[in-house]
């Protein structure tokens, strides 16, 4: 077997764009769709989860991370989740790159909101909130000020506000204390929390903004409440991993609030042409599902630039 080259960020994150990610989305978008299956296995609080995609003619990665929460206390020097990405040629089957796989889902899940944003957001918006104070929160305040380099003002606002003030010191933006005028202000919202239950009211939002939705991944988690999804229009980066699995839209869906027409297109309409925002008034609003064939694109990325730089 060919020597297959590790990534790591050390390697390459220094070179990576938010640009250059969402291209490399918009790319993946216009091919085939994707095949994607996941394994998951559990024991006792630990977990394992496999996700694959394949893209014929494009490329097969297959993404495996470990959900070790005692980490944090029996093994304190090693964090809770770690991960590898692994890419293989569609033609032969043969592995082309081993890949840090915080590094891929660092670069993806931002990648995947601003895309969203991209497609459906004013491109004169001005004022960003994000909600949370992770590191999920700290990509997305570089990955917004590249794509939309007009914006005027960012804040952020934390159910903790210590933690939002330290983010806010980090990265030269504006802590904000209160959250209906934090939402109340914004021309997009990005929520990256851990909230279970929904907390992102429907009144809050402007006319002609936007709502990126990113915390929600499991079908018991929202931020969202029915009446913020009752004023916009719908959007999702894939129907097949964004509408039932996730409780964001799924518990609405069972609960017949909406039904799935009311989804309006995800990446393939979007980055093929189709319309999204049709007006400057619409409110739109994005569920940022985050499928296996979006690390597999972002991975293709992270490996060309990778033989780029080494190869000068």
């Amino acid at each position: 077997m060919q020597n297959v080259p590790f990534i790591s960020a050390k390697h390459i994150e220094p070179f990576l764009t938010w640009s250059g990610v969402t291209e490399a989305l918009v790319d993946a978008h216009k091919k085939g769709k994707a095949e994607i299956s996941d394994i998951l296995f559990k024991n006792e609080t630990a977990s394992v989860l496999t996700r694959a995609a394949w893209i014929k003619n494009h490329g097969i990665a297959v993404k495996t991370a470990t959900i070790f929460p005692d980490n944090a206390s029996n093994h304190p020097h090693l964090p809770t989740v770690q991960s590898l990405v692994t890419l293989f040629d569609d033609q032969s089957g043969s592995p082309q790159a081993v890949i840090d796989g915080d590094l891929v889902t660092k670069w993806k899940t931002a990648g995947d909101s601003v895309l969203g944003a991209k497609l459906l957001a004013r491109p004169d918006s001005r004022i960003l909130t994000i909600l949370g104070a992770g590191k999920v929160a700290q990509s997305l305040i570089d990955a917004y000020r590249e794509i939309f380099p007009d914006l005027d003002t960012i804040y952020v606002w934390n159910h903790r506000f210590e933690k939002a003030a330290q983010i806010a010191s980090d990265k030269n933006v504006t802590p904000i204390r209160n959250l209906t005028e934090a939402i109340e202000r914004a021309d997009i919202v990005s929520a990256a929390t851990t909230a279970t239950e929904p907390f992102i009211e429907g009144k809050w939002l402007k006319q002609g903004c936007h709502l990126d939705l990113i915390g929600a991944f499991r079908p018991d988690m929202r931020e969202a409440h029915d009446s913020a999804l009752l004023r916009g229009n719908i959007f999702v980066d894939s129907y097949k991993t964004a509408l039932h699995d996730i409780g964001e839209l799924g518990i609405p869906l069972a609960n017949k609030v909406i039904s799935e027409q009311d989804v309006i297109d995800d990446f393939y309409g979007l980055c093929s042409g189709n319309m999204g925002r049709k007006n400057d008034s619409e409110i739109t609003i994005f569920k940022n599902g985050g499928g296996a064939h979006l690390d597999l694109a972002v991975a293709l990325y992270i490996k060309k630039l990778f033989e780029i730089v080494n190869s000068s």
